[in-house]
């Protein structure tokens, strides 16, 4: 049974470090949310850590940028790991080719091409049209309102001829103020089901909290599992990623799951239990809004 809490502060001397997610949690995609900056700026007042961890497809430069954008300001966290990071690493070594065919937004998700220091010899990436393609980057469909179905063609000439698909975010859907979005993953997932490989780099897969971690180590730090606290919104990314790294969990239910949960401030405790047991995970503990 999950335990239902009114503020971080009732539990967060218990942990050493936050990984923290962003999208329903710090902001909406379109702005902060006052009280989780408020609770974030207070944790780290007493000596906590703050690592945002983000299925974002943006380097941590990019993501940092757009923070600012959204009014989250640079004493609500420390450091930032990225999907995005994780992802361009595997990319660069070679993971699905050296010709690969890009799926996104250019103008958006660019970055993702930028070099990386932390790799040796990294080879060199050529964006090509798909017929041309070794592998399919993929950062996020070209029109985030579309059905993933729109892609079953291109997916299809891709499977058979033995693409593997790079899933930049492995985030099924955002909420982008109170406009829902398809992301990354609903491509990788659609790939998946038509036989397709994909290769996942963010939550609640490894390699993003090997980042995670290689950025506490940056910082001097190298924590335990039980000194830290994941939180975030998304059941099968945030939460079972927490779960499969033995990480205690706060799960917001008032971003992607507050219908379900008929959360207002709180989740009502026997919609939440009945929610756990529909999508069959738990969370150590929830929470309406993170505050």
């Amino acid at each position: 049974m999950s335990q239902i809490i009114s503020s971080l502060a009732e539990i967060s001397d218990r942990y050493r470090a936050l990984f923290v997610d962003l999208w329903g949690c710090v902001h909406n995609g379109i702005t902060a949310y006052p009280e989780a900056v408020a609770a974030l700026q207070a944790y780290r007042a007493k000596g906590g850590i703050v690592v945002l961890v983000t299925n974002s497809p943006k380097p941590r430069a990019g993501v940092a940028a757009q923070l600012q954008q959204f009014n989250v300001p640079d004493d609500a966290y420390d450091t930032i790991a990225t999907s995005g990071d994780s992802a361009r690493a595997a990319m660069l070594t070679g993971a699905v080719g050296q010709k690969v065919y890009f799926m996104g937004e250019w103008q958006r998700d660019a970055g993702f091409f930028e070099p990386l220091n932390v790799i040796d010899a990294p080879i060199e990436i050529e964006r090509v049209a798909l017929k041309d393609a070794e592998g399919i980057v993929c950062c996020g469909p070209f029109d985030t309102m579309a059905d993933p179905a729109v892609n079953r063609a291109d997916f299809l000439f891709a499977k058979q001829k033995g693409m593997k698909l790079l899933c930049a975010n492995p985030d099924i859907v955002v909420d982008r103020g109170e406009r829902r979005e398809w992301c990354a993953g609903a491509l990788a997932r659609l790939y998946t089901e038509m036989g397709g490989e994909s290769l996942y780099f963010g939550k609640p897969h490894p390699p993003i909290y090997d980042l995670a971690r290689r950025r506490l180590s940056e910082l001097g730090h190298d924590f335990t599992e039980s000194e830290i606290l994941a939180i975030g919104d998304g059941p099968h990314t945030d939460i079972d990623g927490a779960n499969g790294e033995n990480i205690d969990s706060l799960f917001i239910t008032g971003g992607l799951a507050a219908r379900e949960t008929k959360t207002s401030v709180q989740p009502d405790p026997d919609a939440l239990e009945a929610y756990f047991k529909t999508e069959n995970f738990t969370a150590t503990y929830s929470i309406g809004q993170l505050r």
